[in-house]
């Protein structure tokens, strides 16, 4: 760590109404009239990850779906073999996002179940393309991307080696889907809910909120003890998706009461949500206020920030992640003038006080 001369906000005290306690693998939780919470395993750090399976009366709907491992496969089936007969049939799929423990086992349920899927546009339209990148080479424009960061050979050829490899982590996908937009309402679990997205974790990710059962589905957008990725990506290298997500929780902090319950993707349902939206803008615009002070010193390159916003070592499998969420810091203060961007003789980029 540097030092931290810019305080980390503190941690906003939360109510957690379930406690420590999660589903077990093919069992599911009531959480609210007609909501159902399921927990599934993930192969990576955060473990599990919360889905809903809701009751809608005369059929059932999913909201997030797992990735396509035989373990939630198996779950789903007897989840939904308890559930699902053909005169109340599983009729919806909804996918807050496109990442693969989200949208994995989209496809897979759509197509044993029949039933349709419903997500955003882009997100459905991104899934595609990731999709279709599956065997190609890395391309040109994303090993310059990663060089100019400042990545050496290493992490390049790791780069090269795993390019592609998003479509192994999601079942096929179906051809149509029906769009979900910003401010649609539609009804599930016998109630009236509202549609609002977010943007920054990821192009245009659903949140579903129901004024009447006070509850918001909040995927990735809102999590109680994590804070979501916030990349800039080769595809779009002049992006600013930290503003966009510092925007996104101002939205939901305008929508939501502060009492409502929030169902998120990783972690347990709580409440309190708008001191957590405002401990997530608060960490970030700390977060560029240690960048600032850091730049004081001297240019810095992409991996020289680490440690002011992470404040602690990144394993070489979180290079990636770290590298994008450096860049969408340093890309905001581009685009609020107090950075500069200079190119190196070297190759790599390096940041500056404007």
């Amino acid at each position: 760590m540097d030092g931290f001369q810019t305080k980390t906000p503190k941690r906003p005290n939360l109510d957690y109404p379930h406690g420590d306690v999660r589903p077990e693998l093919a069992e599911a939780i009531q959480v609210a009239p007609g909501i159902e919470w399921v927990s599934m395993p993930l192969p990576f750090s955060l473990k599990f990850i919360n889905l809903w399976l809701i009751d809608d009366g005369d059929s059932w709907t999913i909201v997030d779906t797992g990735m396509p491992l035989k373990e939630t496969r198996d779950a789903w089936k007897a989840l939904l073999d308890a559930r699902v007969t053909p005169e109340k049939p599983l009729k919806r799929v909804m996918v807050t996002h496109m990442h693969p423990d989200h949208v994995g086992c989209a496809g897979w349920l759509c197509y044993k179940y029949g039933a349709e899927l419903w997500m955003s546009r882009l997100e459905y339209t991104t899934c595609r393309m990731l999709v279709s990148d599956t065997g190609r080479e890395a391309p040109q424009a994303g090993i310059d991307f990663y060089r100019r960061a400042g990545w050496n050979d290493a992490q390049i050829d790791n780069y090269k080696e795993r390019f592609g490899g998003f479509g192994r982590g999601v079942s096929q996908m179906p051809d149509s889907f029906r769009r979900l937009a910003d401010g649609d309402t539609l009804q599930m679990a016998g109630q009236t809910w509202q549609v609002i997205m977010g943007n920054g974790h990821s192009p245009e990710h659903s949140c579903l909120y129901c004024p009447a059962l006070n509850v918001v589905i909040s995927g990735d957008q809102l999590l109680p003890r994590i804070s979501s990725n916030v990349s800039v990506h080769p595809t779009e290298p002049e992006a600013d998706p930290l503003l966009d997500w510092m925007m996104s929780c101002e939205k939901l902090l305008a929508h939501l009461p502060d009492d409502v319950l929030v169902l998120p993707a990783h972690n347990e349902p709580f409440r309190g949500a708008h001191a957590r939206l405002r401990h997530l803008i608060d960490g970030h615009e700390t977060a560029l206020s240690r960048l600032k002070g850091r730049m004081q010193k001297g240019p810095l390159t992409v991996m020289d920030t680490f440690t002011s916003l992470f404040g602690r070592a990144i394993k070489a499998d979180e290079v990636g992640m770290a590298s994008g969420e450096a860049i969408a810091h340093l890309n905001c203060m581009i685009h609020r003038g107090e950075v500069v961007r200079i190119a190196g003789e070297d190759g790599v980029d390096r940041y500056a006080l404007a």
